[in-house]
């Protein structure tokens, strides 16, 4: 089945632009040239085309424009791939593949900067999205080894993570580590998008974008060490290389850290070192191939799995210390090896034609050694007892992307359309290998270390599992005066395979068709209201009763406004929404080690967003989300209408930037943001809260010449807070304070 699909897109869309470059030669396009990175100021095509129709079609455009996109800086032109000025993006493809001005796409979406990453300096990735409406960041508080956020309420990270429009999915423990220091922006896509993307989550996805070559040349250094002796060394060198003008144009980047040293947990390093070289070349105007490659290696330790009596509330001997290490160093270890190489290739085939390719193979490798808490011994908090088992976990996956689009701008009478067809491949495998035995429990007031074997027994999990997806898509914008109706449509066929090394293996094929519909008007005065509706599907890995898992299926509604006001240098955003998520795992109440999927959960709410650049120096971002996250569907009636365990239903942050431009304080700045996580549940049926929490974040900086020194601090007030309770034996610490002080030049 994929192979007759495959055969019959490609046709599709090698012969397509035939036919159609007739049409395109006479069009009044209303769209520009979207180049996917943008490394130097424009220059003449070398295509023999008359300079006279040129301009004809440039005064066309600028005749058919409502409304120009609005100046973030003098000289300064928008990449919708690259970095931004100040904290506010004006464009973006993650909503379309296509270059578009956020206030033309029907869809929530944030944009997080270069500009903002470094103001907050985030630990690792997920703490970027701290500061986003509708994302709950670090649901696994300080544990270092993988990222975690939820997207209006449902897990996201393994589904809906993504670098550079291509996915990075993972299952089981083989997941994928994303530097911060290595990208230009991060976009917050919410609600369902496997209408462009494929399987993915239906809350949303998050798409980083990594740095790429630069024009001008870069020559940057930065050091820095935090309160708990983790420090780090970062490095960013990139430029023009001299090449024969009749060889086209050369850039190229090279990106890398170094990070090594203790957190708040005894015996717990953060260890990360990785580099991101990449080359872009561009032959002439029209194309342009940027080649991205990238390797890291992550070490640390897991965090605790600590009881909810002792974390979130008081046991009888009080709290347990958040420094307190509760498996053993003897065994404990994670390590993360990764490597990516991939490439981006667009080619202007005509003034109205474009072609891009995106492909990556990425090879992660994750081994993960730990006794974890299984609550207290005999159930009785007064003994102090923690009960551990021996866990074991060896992952190795291989990833493969390939993203083939076809973009053709033209007019029908008064309408103009800029349509997409995109055939996308995904080929995902996993050696998977799961074993777990018992330990000996640690007295968490006296704990005393005893040197401990890794586990050596029969493994309950070995496994190859594979995962091939095929899907094409194909979407129309349609402009008619301040009108811009998206309309978007993708059919996948997937096919999932688990060769199983200790029990039978399955098989099971599936298609499914995805679509979206959104209707957005600009008004003059910059006010822009829309309405969405979106499918989803997400093809799930994973056993039920020796059958694979049936895919995921969402759908939303989704109503907002977007508002720019003429003349001043941000926006404001509002969504309400209605989003379900179908076919979710739940428990058959009558077997509770029996895992079925007639599960829904309902996510309804709004969120609220505010992002500017005010004045000269100042910068700012505000988000408040609310929703009301339910089980709408379950085999147990006592949980219908209860809310999933580990998900706050309110969410407020703010963060403010200010840098003086002028006087004896010239180049000194300082800010600081408050955030608010409201309370959540450590168990289905609710009986067990877990209370809200209010964390201040501060930073001073002050640049002079080509020196920048920044202090940063997380969670002032050193609160101790528990950041998740997925059950009642499984609680988990947020950050303390973190002070970081950091050095950087650059020549």
């Amino acid at each position: 089945m994929l192979q007759v699909a495959a055969l019959a897109t490609v046709s599709v869309l090698a012969l397509w632009p035939q036919a159609s470059f007739a049409q395109s030669s006479s069009s009044q396009s209303g769209a520009q040239s979207l180049p996917a990175v943008v490394v130097g100021a424009p220059e003449a095509r070398r295509r023999a085309t008359s300079s006279e129709r040129r301009q004809t079609r440039r005064a066309t455009q600028t005749a058919q424009s409502t409304r120009p996109p609005p100046q973030r800086g003098v000289g300064f032109a928008e990449n919708p791939r690259g970095a931004i000025q100040g904290y506010v993006a004006g464009r973006s493809m993650a909503g379309t593949k296509t270059n578009t001005p956020i206030m033309e796409t029907p869809q929530s979406l944030s944009v997080i900067g270069s500009e903002q990453i470094r103001d907050q300096k985030p630990g690792k990735f997920d703490e970027i999205m701290r500061y986003t409406p509708g994302v709950l960041a670090g649901t696994f508080g300080a544990d270092n080894r993988n990222d975690w956020f939820l997207i209006r309420g449902f897990k996201s990270e393994d589904v809906g993570l993504f670098l550079d429009g291509l996915q990075l999915f993972y299952t089981s423990y083989a997941s994928w580590k994303l530097q911060p220091f290595n990208l230009a922006r991060v976009e917050v896509l919410r609600g369902p998008s496997a209408v462009l993307y494929g399987g993915s989550s239906p809350s949303g996805i998050v798409n980083a974008v990594s740095k790429t070559p630069p024009v001008e040349p870069i020559r940057y250094l930065e050091t820095g060490v935090n309160n708990f002796g983790n420090a780090y060394l970062g490095f960013d060198f990139g430029g023009p290389v001299a090449t024969a003008p009749e060889n086209g144009k050369l850039f190229y980047r090279v990106v890398g850290q170094i990070q090594n040293g203790g957190t708040q947990v005894d015996f717990t390093p953060n260890n990360n070192y990785f580099i991101a070289p990449s080359l872009t070349w561009k032959p002439d105007a029209d194309t342009t191939f940027t080649l991205l490659a990238s390797a890291s290696k992550n070490e640390t330790r897991s965090l605790n799995f600590l009881p909810y009596v002792g974390t979130a509330v008081d046991a009888p001997f009080g709290r347990i210390p958040t420094r307190l290490f509760a498996s053993d160093p003897s065994v404990d270890t994670f390590k993360r090896e990764q490597e990516m190489l991939g490439y981006q290739f667009e080619k202007n085939l005509s003034d109205d034609v474009t072609f891009r390719q995106n492909a990556r193979f990425a090879h992660v490798d994750v081994t993960l050694s730990t006794l974890f808490g299984l609550g207290y011994v005999n159930g009785d908090p007064a003994t102090a007892l923690l009960a551990r088992g021996n866990f074991l976990t060896h992952g190795i996956a291989n990833q493969g992307n390939l993203d083939s689009q076809l973009e053709y701008r033209f007019n029908t009478g008064i309408l103009r359309h800029t349509a997409l067809f995109g055939l996308d491949l995904k080929h995902y495998q996993i050696d998977d290998w799961q074993g777990f035995g018992g330990a000996a429990p640690l007295n968490l007031l006296n704990p005393v270390y005893t040197p401990t074997a890794r586990f050596n027994g029969a493994p309950y999990q070995d496994a190859t599992l594979t995962q091939k997806q095929l899907g094409f898509y194909a979407q129309d914008q349609i402009k008619l005066d301040r009108f811009t109706l998206v309309l978007s449509g993708r059919n996948d066929w997937v096919e999932t395979n688990n060769a199983s090394h200790i029990g039978p293996g399955q098989n099971r094929e599936d298609s499914k068709f995805s679509g979206r519909a959104g209707l957005i008007y600009n008004f003059d005065f910059g006010f822009a209201p829309y309405v969405s509706y979106a499918t989803s599907y997400n093809p799930v890995i994973g056993v039920n009763s020796g059958q694979l898992l049936l895919p995921e299926t969402g759908q939303q509604s989704e109503v907002g406004f977007k508002f720019q006001p003429n003349g001043f240098n941000g926006h404001f955003g509002f969504a309400w929404f209605d989003l379900k998520r179908q076919n979710a795992l739940t428990t058959d109440p009558n077997n509770v080690l029996l895992p079925t999927q007639n599960g829904e959960v309902t996510s309804r709410g709004f969120e609220l967003e505010a992002v500017a650049n005010p004045l000269p120096g100042l910068k700012l971002v505000g988000a408040f989300t609310t929703y009301d996250l339910f089980v709408s569907k379950d085999l147990n009636p006592a949980l219908i209408g209860k809310t999933p365990t580990n998900t706050p239903e309110t969410l407020v942050s703010g963060w403010i930037d200010y840098t003086f431009q002028s006087g004896p304080l010239t180049g000194f700045g300082l800010g600081g943001g408050v955030r608010y996580i409201g309370g959540s549940f450590a168990d289905n049926l609710n009986t067990m809260p877990v209370p809200s929490v209010v964390l201040g974040d501060a930073t001073i900086h002050y640049e002079w010449k080509n020196w920048r020194a920044a202090l940063n601090v997380i969670n002032v007030a050193d609160t101790i807070y528990v950041a998740n309770c997925s059950s009642k034996d499984a609680c988990f610490y947020g950050d303390r304070r973190r002070a970081t002080a950091s050095l950087s030049y650059k020549w």
